[in-house]
């Protein structure tokens, strides 16, 4: 599903990774992050994809929410766990949304 966002200017922060074998309880603390991340202050939306690499996008009012949920304990502990288990690499980028723009069939 696409995220439903505001009119720009918003932040996106881009979750870049490839995953170990390993990945015994990772959809469930996913699943869990999604649930908890809905709640978080400033929360826009995400879009995710995972095959060879995984993309997850979500969008932010601003650069204090998004501190906000990267010190968020159980995603301090969540991210712990995929540093120690889930993932080979990963890389975290956030951007300024200036402008979007899209289509959709009626």
């Amino acid at each position: 599903m696409i995220a439903k966002t505001p009119q720009p200017p918003y932040y996106a922060v881009i979750f870049t990774s490839i995953q170990t074998q390993n990945l015994e309880n990772y959809e469930q603390t996913s699943g869990r992050m999604l649930e908890l991340v809905a709640t978080m202050p400033g929360f826009l939306g995400f879009e995710s994809a995972h095959e060879t690499i995984g993309i997850t996008v979500s969008y932010w009012e601003n650069l204090e929410s998004i501190r906000h949920w990267k010190y968020q304990m159980e995603h301090v502990e969540a991210r712990d766990q995929g540093r120690e288990q889930w993932y080979k690499s990963f890389k975290t980028r956030i951007c300024k949304v200036e402008r979007d723009y899209g289509f959709e069939k009626v």
